[in-house]
């Protein structure tokens, strides 16, 4: 076959999967994010001294969104987590994000929620290097989601709070449903999902999801 034969042959294949140029153009980046805190000033004051600031460790892709340097121990009543990375800017209340996993190590079941929404999650100790807190809630299992500005959402005929099915390509690819649409002004299109079901699908940070609704 020349050169041209294989150039139409590639041309009719892309047209028979429905198009790469449209298929790229509907793919969704994908961040994968470890356990990690948000922080209350007064929480921040108390872990690491009074008026401490955060140290930047590097950006994420959300604006004005940092991982810092500085890391906490969480600890339950089974067991303790060292090293757990703080995210700032610092937040009106603070929250702890774990894996499912790790619920077994500290000995409580947390639920899967959505960032900030704390009602009715169980509580945690924190230990930093200057004291120690507890919060009384705020311990959560990260639900999958999207983050999208108004464009990106009408542009996908989605809303703000909806639930959708994902579509992942590849060897161990298929499909999550549940998947939170969160639309914000200034948000970046990202597909927001824990190491452990990344690990599952065999996601990595260069992969792309389609939403199938």
């Amino acid at each position: 076959m020349g050169k041209y034969d294989a150039l139409a042959a590639l041309l009719l294949e892309v047209i028979k999967e429905g198009g790469y140029l449209s298929k790229r153009a509907n793919s969704i980046p994908v961040g994968i994010s470890n356990r990690h805190i948000h922080l209350s000033q007064p929480d921040l004051d108390t872990l690491f001294g009074a008026g401490y600031q955060l140290t930047k460790l590097k950006d994420l892709s959300q604006p004005m969104q940092f991982a810092a340097k500085e890391t906490v121990t969480i600890a339950g009543p089974k067991g303790a987590i060292e090293n757990v990375r703080i995210l700032g800017p610092v937040r009106n209340q603070s929250q702890v994000e774990i894996l499912h996993a790790d619920c077994y190590k500290l000995g409580i079941a947390a639920p899967v929620r959505l960032s900030g929404d704390l009602e009715g999650t169980p509580g945690i100790t924190l230990i930093g290097p200057k004291g120690s807190v507890f919060l009384p809630r705020g311990l959560v299992v990260a639900m999958r989601h999207i983050h999208m500005n108004l464009e990106d959402a009408e542009r996908f005929g989605v809303i703000d709070g909806e639930q959708v099915t994902i579509q992942i390509d590849g060897v161990r690819g298929g499909t999550y449903s549940s998947v939170a649409i969160r639309v914000s002004r200034d948000s970046n299109l990202e597909f927001h999902i824990d190491t452990e079901e990344a690990n599952a699908m065999h996601l990595a940070s260069t992969s792309t999801i389609t939403i199938k609704k």
